[in-house]
């Protein structure tokens, strides 16, 4: 567990570290990180919720494929934690892999004595390319999702990039895995990866790597606007854009922080839907200020800004690949209708 006392300068840490690493490969960025103790962060639900969010926004800031797989580690570790797992983890990278792809399971076979060994493959696996570790889903017969630990030198394990093909979010080290036979270690009980409490105060920090994303971006617009002269013809366009941008991040932030809040206040109680609310409000944030910052600055910001071009690219795949959009609506529509009475929405 990471000590305490040196948790509050993590978020002011990150920026010296990140700069320092110039334009190293974003897995030998995170285990630069790892290795420094800067991705160790304070548990959700434990009164320290927003330090751990700002550091998961300052790292997206920087890179968002790093920040996919600096918060898939940062998850992973919290989920160890809150099952008991107790085994030596410093110094490992840890992906966490549990989305489903239709009519493809990881099967689990339990042998006795021997041990659970997984076959199959799982699909479009960030951080393949470099983790040390994984923990993943696989499926015992006629159980629910169990979640399993699994050490990546293994010679069973298979790793494949034929099928990645990504523009967006190009340098997550994604690929497909399998596994013949590969020994792994079971992890809680069958359904515990959705039934524990932090799996939706996980699902709420994703959306802080989608400010960090959209506040880095809304940057560029800033900086153009200032260096535009109030005399020149494109100088309204942009500080109204500017203003749009603004009101978008200070919203997305609010939400943010208030949610943080809330799961430090109830860290037990359900949070599905302050999760899926918090998510969908800063994916209207983020759309927002792409949509603003890419017309006031026209070609220029794609063209001429690397980091911006690249935000602008990583920023949607980063969205979609945490199943945003419409099933989020979709799960928050059903949240709401499943209370026993409306929702408040009152100040």
């Amino acid at each position: 567990m990471t000590d305490s006392k040196n948790l509050f300068s993590t978020a002011q840490a990150l920026p010296g570290a990140l700069a320092s690493m110039g334009s190293a490969p974003v897995i030998r960025q995170l285990r630069h990180l790892v290795v420094s103790g800067l991705a160790d962060l304070p548990l959700p639900g434990t009164g320290r919720t927003l330090d751990r969010w700002q550091a998961l926004s300052v790292v997206a800031g920087h890179d968002l494929s790093l920040a996919r797989l600096y918060e898939s580690h940062a998850d992973a570790l919290a989920i160890l934690r809150e099952l008991g797992y107790e085994e030596h983890t410093r110094g490992a990278v840890w992906a966490m892999w549990a989305a489903e792809s239709p009519g493809r399971r990881l099967a689990a076979t339990d042998r006795g004595a021997e041990g659970i060994v997984l076959s199959g493959s799982k699909a479009a696996c960030a951080g393949a390319l470099g983790a040390s570790h994984a923990l993943l889903t696989a499926w015992l017969p006629g159980q629910q999702p169990q979640l399993m630990v699994v050490e990546l030198d293994h010679p069973s394990v298979g790793i494949h990039t034929n099928d990645w093909h990504a523009l967006g979010m190009a340098d997550t080290g994604s690929a497909d895995v399998s596994f013949h036979n590969t020994p792994a270690t079971r992890l809680g009980a069958p359904g515990d990866f959705m039934r524990r409490s932090g799996y939706w105060h996980g699902a709420a920090g994703i959306a802080a790597c989608w400010h960090g994303g959209i506040r880095a971006a809304a940057h560029v617009l800033f900086a153009a606007v200032q260096q535009c002269p109030p005399s020149h013809p494109l100088h309204t366009m942009r500080a109204a854009a500017l203003a749009k941008v603004d009101v978008a991040l200070h919203s997305s932030a609010a939400v943010l922080r208030d949610s943080a809040a809330w799961i430090d206040a109830h860290p037990r109680d359900a949070a599905m839907a302050l999760a899926l609310r918090t998510r969908q409000a800063v994916e209207s944030s983020a759309w927002r200020v792409l949509q603003e910052a890419g017309r006031a600055l026209e070609g220029t910001a794609f063209s001429r800004s690397a980091f911006f071009a690249r935000m602008a690219a990583d920023l949607p795949a980063f969205m979609r690949q945490s199943q945003g959009g419409d099933r989020d609506e979709a799960a928050l529509s059903g949240a709401l209708l499943a209370q026993d009475a409306p929702p408040l929405w009152a100040l």
